[in-house]
């Protein structure tokens, strides 16, 4: 699995998940990768970021996080059973559609992890 932050501005980071995610591994993430990208991104403070509501990201350990962290960015709440309007969803798509054009498959999930980074700069205006 992989984590990837994205904006209209610019992408982030794309993460490898070696294991299930939990509430401590989605908060270790928050703070080393999301927290570094909104603020150089949106340096402004209007950065608002929006997640699904999966286990991790409305654990206890999560949420606190992002409380503590509103005045660098505001935390956009996606109420639980409505529609995934989120851009992210369009980027996976275009991943997994250049993933399937590709002449040989990725055999190894670091040569996955490398096929989604380079599809990902493909994708990528500019």
């Amino acid at each position: 699995m992989v984590w990837d932050v994205c904006s209209w501005r610019d992408m982030g980071p794309l993460i490898r998940l070696e294991t299930t995610l939990t509430g401590d591994r989605y908060l270790s993430i928050l703070s080393d990768h999301l927290h570094s990208f909104m603020s150089i991104v949106h340096s402004d403070g209007l950065g608002q970021f929006q997640q699904d509501s999966a286990t991790p990201h409305v654990s206890r350990v999560a949420t606190k996080w992002l409380q503590e962290h509103s005045s660098d960015f505001r935390h956009f709440l996606w109420p639980t059973k409505s529609p995934d309007m989120n851009i992210i969803e369009g980027i996976r798509d275009a991943l997994l559609l250049a993933l399937a054009k590709r002449s040989s498959p990725p055999r190894t999930t670091m040569g996955l992890l490398t096929a989604l980074q380079d599809s990902l700069c493909e994708y990528l205006p500019g």
